[in-house]
């Protein structure tokens, strides 16, 4: 019997990594690619509509303020009407928007298709960890959302030499190349959110691709966990919002979120202060590959190695204070082989923080509060990507490579105060490792 057990889970598993991780990392590469082009499009657009850098920290930053108020709304219309029909329409609309970005012809049209942008995309995130834990046991769920984090450096390897060809190879109908990047790189997210309609699936009980024992043997699994975290975890989501560890995990990613988009929107612009005049937008594209080729290898290994040691917080702490010296890296450099090798240091500390905060996160909440919380704590510290790119707009580079480090000493605080205050966060992995046992 335990021998069938043991095939069942093994091909279980199988199955559904397989069918569900290799297409939400391909949307939320796409999503991710059509929320930092606008750093690509800066290498011409800003010219073009003469925007400062004040002007373009605001622009970078503005798609956040709409996402934070949407977000938490979005997440709990999706546990209502299904993640198949509710991530088809986020990305459908943020295609059509994305699109939309490359017919503006003032800096007010660029403020208003960026605000509207983050009322679309609002809620994506957020519900697909949400529907991670709809198909995933604690157990899996580090390497499963390390598997969609992936799309962060996947993003920026794709998106630096296609965004930054398309400016300096695409020119139709008179057209700069800053626009055609905006509506091709658009036009993808729309016929995706077509196909999910037909691709996803909402929970294991609607899964026709699996037979009806593994469904049952999913269900049972996943069942016995939420009894488990309803017995440790808040159930009432009024009881949640007073705990302050919710807050804590808020700020703990809002000072990760600042950093990484921060960095995602001026590291074009950053590369090309320290080149050469003669450089073209497509060398800066392969020289801002390397940090993204380097936080691939960063979240897969912290994701499996955290949920092998069940060490999360561990490896947060690391994966901080590598972000630390890398920030603190760049603000001493003063040729572009050092800053390219300071932003690889600091992607490896950020994308590898990336590969293991949302499973950590997931084991502070309820089924009743999962839907509300993760998309408290994901929509508060979202406002990190407002900050992030006004941080480097306003003040010189170095300083604003300071100043983010320290915010990454202030997350590094907030989680060992977390930490003394959360072993409850062990006993609910111990509680289900022994429950599977």
């Amino acid at each position: 019997m335990e021998h069938t057990i043991g095939d069942i889970e093994k091909r279980t598993v199988r199955k559904t990594m397989t069918r569900i991780l290799p297409f939400i990392l391909l949307l939320y590469v796409i999503a991710y690619l059509d929320r930092v082009n606008l750093g690509y499009a800066a290498l011409q657009m800003n010219a073009e509509l003469a925007l400062t850098a004040e002007v373009f920290g605001l622009l970078s930053g503005i798609f956040f303020i709409g996402y934070f108020f949407f977000e938490v709304p979005s997440n709990m219309i999706m546990h209502k009407v299904g993640a198949r029909m509710w991530i088809a329409r986020i990305m459908i609309t943020w295609g059509i928007v994305v699109v939309l970005t490359g017919f503006v012809e003032t800096t007010m049209h660029l403020y208003i298709v960026r605000f509207l942008l983050g009322v679309a995309e609002a809620g994506f995130f957020p519900g697909i960890i949400l529907y991670l834990t709809y198909w995933f046991r604690a157990r899996e769920r580090g390497v499963a959302t390390a598997v969609l984090l992936l799309a962060l450096p996947i993003g920026g390897l794709i998106g630096a030499p296609v965004s930054t060809w398309i400016l300096d190879n695409i020119a139709w109908y008179g057209m700069a190349g800053w626009r055609w990047m905006f509506i091709l790189e658009g036009i993808p997210a729309i016929i995706l959110g077509v196909i999910v309609v037909f691709y996803l699936t909402n929970k294991p009980a609607n899964a026709k691709w699996l037979s009806q024992e593994e469904k049952d043997w999913l269900e049972g699994e996943l069942n016995s966990e939420r009894l488990i975290s309803s017995q440790l975890n808040k159930v009432s989501k009024k009881e949640m919002l007073k705990d302050s560890k919710v807050w804590k995990l808020a700020v703990l990613y809002f000072t990760g979120y600042t950093a990484i988009y921060g960095l995602s929107f001026w590291m074009p612009t950053i590369i090309k202060s320290l080149s050469a005049t003669a450089t073209t937008n497509l060398e800066i594209g392969w020289l801002a590959m390397i940090p993204a080729l380097v936080g691939i290898p960063a979240i897969l290994f912290v994701g499996w190695n955290s949920d092998r040691t069940n060490a999360h917080k561990s490896h947060l702490l690391v994966c901080f204070a590598i972000g630390i010296v890398g920030f603190i890296g760049c603000g001493f450099s003063e040729s572009v082989f050092m800053m390219v090798l300071m932003l690889a240091i600091t992607s490896a500390g950020l994308y590898g923080f990336t590969g293991c905060f949302f499973a950590y996160m997931t084991f502070f909440f309820s089924e009743s509060t999962a839907p509300v919380g993760i998309a408290l704590v994901n929509s508060f510290a979202a406002l990190g990507g407002f900050v992030g790119p006004m941080i480097l707009g306003m003040v010189a580079f170095t300083t604003g490579m300071f100043v983010i480090s320290a915010l990454l000493v202030v997350g590094i605080i907030t989680l060992m105060t977390l930490k003394l205050v959360t072993n409850k966060n062990e006993t609910i992995v111990q509680k289900v490792q022994v429950n599977a046992g």
